[in-house]
C-alpha cells in the first residue's frame, strides 16, 4: 500500500545547473527594494529592472522564455513551462507583497487623516458649544436686565 501512495506523491521539482542559476538571479533581484516590477497580464509579460545594478529580466509566460539583460549582454532562452511557472509564481508574490504594503500604508494615512479630521471636528464643536453658551447667558443677562 506504501509503495501506491509514492507512485501518487508529487516529486519535488529539480532545476537544471542554468535553470538555479537564473532562479537564482531573480529571486535576489526580487528581494532588493529598488527592483522595479512591471507586469503586462494581457500580453504575458513581466518586467524586473534594477537601474542601480544595471540588470533587466523579461519574463514571457506564453512562450516559456526568459530574456536577462545587462550593459554588455542580453540573452534569452526558452525554458521548461514549470520552471517559467515557479519564477513567476515568485515574481506575482513579490508584486503582491509590495502591493499589500503600499495598501497598508495608504490605509495608515487614511485612517490618521480621518482621525485629525474627526478630532478637529471635535474641538470646533465644543468651541462652538461654548460660544454658543456665552451668547445664552448675555442673552439672558440682557434679558433680566429689561425685565427689571
Amino acid at each position: 500500500m506504501f509503495s501506491i501512495l509514492k507512485i501518487f506523491k508529487k516529486k519535488p521539482r529539480v532545476y537544471t545547473k542554468i535553470e538555479s542559476h537564473i532562479f537564482g538571479i531573480i529571486t535576489e533581484l526580487l528581494k532588493v527594494a529598488s527592483t522595479d516590477i512591471n507586469v503586462d497580464e494581457l500580453g504575458g509579460k513581466y518586467y524586473l529592472s534594477n537601474e542601480e545594478q544595471h540588470f533587466k529580466v523579461t519574463i514571457l509566460s506564453n512562450d516559456y522564455v526568459i530574456r536577462l539583460t545587462n550593459t554588455h549582454d542580453s540573452v534569452a532562452e526558452k525554458y521548461d513551462k514549470f520552471f517559467v511557472e515557479d519564477v513567476l509564481r515568485a515574481v506575482k508574490e513579490e508584486k503582491h507583497r509590495r502591493m499589500e504594503v503600499v495598501y497598508d500604508s495608504i490605509t495608515n494615512s487614511i485612517e490618521k487623516m480621518a482621525e485629525r479630521l474627526h478630532n478637529r471636528l471635535i474641538e470646533s464643536n465644543e468651541q462652538e458649544s461654548k460660544s454658543v453658551r456665552r451668547l445664552e447667558t448675555k442673552s439672558d443677562r440682557n434679558n433680566k436686565k429689561v425685565n427689571y
